[in-house]
C-alpha cells in the first residue's frame, strides 16, 4: 500500500438508498466534496432540505455539506465515483454514468449481486460497458445504519491498482470504519453476492423453526459452496475466508436487519414471496442473484445444492418442505467435498 496516499477531493455516490447514503456521509465527514445521485427526486429533496434521507435512512443526521441531486449531469466532474445502484440495473446505469463522467474515472462498485440476464459479475459488466474506468470493489459485513451512526465496521476494498486502492482507503477510512486493501476483485465481489443467497436460506431455516444447529450447519456448508465457486472463478481462498466472504456471510445470515435473511424468515413462515417483496421499497438482491449463481456454478462445474435450493424456493419451483427433505436425503460424504 502506498504510504501517505491523498484522498479523493470530490466524489459522487450513484444510488440514494441507505448504503449509498451511509457511504456518502462517511466521505463527506472526511472532508471530500460529496454529491449523491438519487433516482427519486423526493430523496434528493429530503437530503438537501433537512440533511436526512427520510425515505431510506430515516432518523440519521447527515453532514450539512452533503448534497444530493436527481440529475445525473450534475455528477459530471467528480474525481471518483461509488456505484451503489441495484445490480440488476447496473448495465444501463453504468452506461449512463459513462456518458457524463471522466473516461478513466476511479469507480468503486459497492452493489452486491450478479447480473441475472448474463450471469456476469458487476466488474465484468463494467468492463463491457466502460472498460476505461478504473474499478475497485467495496464489500464486507456492513449494515448501512451501523456505518451511518458510527458503529465500528471493517470491510474489504479490492483494487488491482495499488495507488488507486490506497486513495480509496484514505477517502473512506475513519476511526469507526476500517477498510482493508486487497487485490482480489473477484473474491471480494463474489462473496458479497453469494452471501445474499445463503442468507435467504438461513432465514428460511429460522422461520421454519429448524433450530440453531441447523442454521449453523447451513452457514458452514454454504460457505464451503461459495468458497469452491470462488476458487473456480479465480478468487483467492483467503479472500473468501475474510471480511468480504465469511465475514459478510456471518452478518447477513444471522441478523434480521438483513433484507435477505428477513425475506427468508418470512418464506419459512409460509408467506408468499410476492407479498413480501410488495411490502418493500429497498431491493432484496438475493432473489435475482440466486438463479444467476446457480447458472454460474453449473458453467464452472461446481455443485451448490443450497444455492440451487434457494433459487427453487424464490421461483416457486419447489416448496420449502420438499427442499428440506431433498437436502437431508443427499448422500453422506466427506466434509471436504
Amino acid at each position: 500500500m502506498t504510504r501517505g496516499a491523498l484522498p479523493f477531493h470530490s466524489a459522487a455516490i450513484i444510488g440514494g438508498g441507505a448504503w449509498g447514503t451511509a457511504l456518502a456521509a462517511l466521505i463527506a465527514a472526511n472532508g471530500a466534496d460529496t454529491l449523491i445521485w438519487a433516482l427519486e427526486p423526493e430523496t434528493a429533496d429530503a437530503i438537501n432540505a433537512g440533511s436526512e434521507n427520510t425515505p431510506f435512512l430515516p432518523g440519521v443526521r447527515l453532514p450539512a455539506s452533503l448534497k444530493a441531486t436527481s440529475n445525473l449531469v450534475d455528477v459530471c466532474a467528480r474525481e471518483a465515483y461509488l456505484f451503489v445502484a441495484p445490480a440488476q440495473h447496473a448495465r444501463a446505469m453504468l452506461a449512463d454514468l459513462k456518458s457524463v463522467a471522466p473516461a478513466d474515472a476511479p469507480l468503486a462498485l459497492c452493489s452486491k449481486g450478479i447480473e441475472r440476464s448474463t450471469g456476469k459479475m458487476l466488474t465484468e459488466v463494467l468492463d463491457a460497458v466502460w472498460p476505461e474506468a478504473r474499478p475497485a470493489v467495496l464489500s464486507g459485513p456492513s449494515f448501512a445504519r451501523d456505518v451511518a451512526i458510527g458503529l465500528p465496521t471493517a470491510v474489504t476494498l479490492a483494487s488491482s491498482d495499488a495507488e488507486i486502492g490506497s486513495r480509496w482507503l484514505a477517502t473512506l477510512g475513519a476511526p469507526h470504519f476500517r477498510p482493508y486493501l486487497s487485490d482480489d476483485l473477484v473474491g471480494a465481489e463474489l462473496g458479497g453476492a453469494v452471501k445474499n443467497v445463503l442468507a435467504i436460506a438461513a432465514g428460511a431455516v429460522e422461520g421454519r423453526g429448524l433450530g440453531d444447529s441447523a442454521r449453523a450447519a447451513l452457514i458452514a456448508r454454504g460457505f464451503a459452496e461459495f468458497q469452491r465457486l470462488g476458487v473456480a472463478r479465480g478468487a483467492k481462498a483467503e479472500t473468501m475466508a475474510g471480511l468480504s466472504g465469511l465475514g459478510d456471510l456471518i452478518l447477513t445470515a444471522t441478523s434480521r436487519q438483513s433484507r435477505n435473511m428477513s425475506l427468508g424468515l418470512e418464506l419459512g413462515r409460509g408467506r408468499k414471496i410476492d407479498d413480501i417483496l410488495g411490502e418493500r421499497r429497498a431491493v432484496t438482491e438475493g432473489v435475482a442473484t440466486a438463479p444467476a449463481v446457480v447458472a454460474m456454478a453449473k458453467a464452472a462445474g461446481v455443485d451448490m445444492p443450497i444455492c440451487a435450493a434457494v433459487a427453487d424456493l424464490v421461483s416457486g419451483a419447489r416448496g420449502l418442505d420438499e427442499i428440506i427433505a431433498a437436502l437431508l436425503a443427499r448422500p453422506l460424504k466427506s466434509e471436504s467435498t
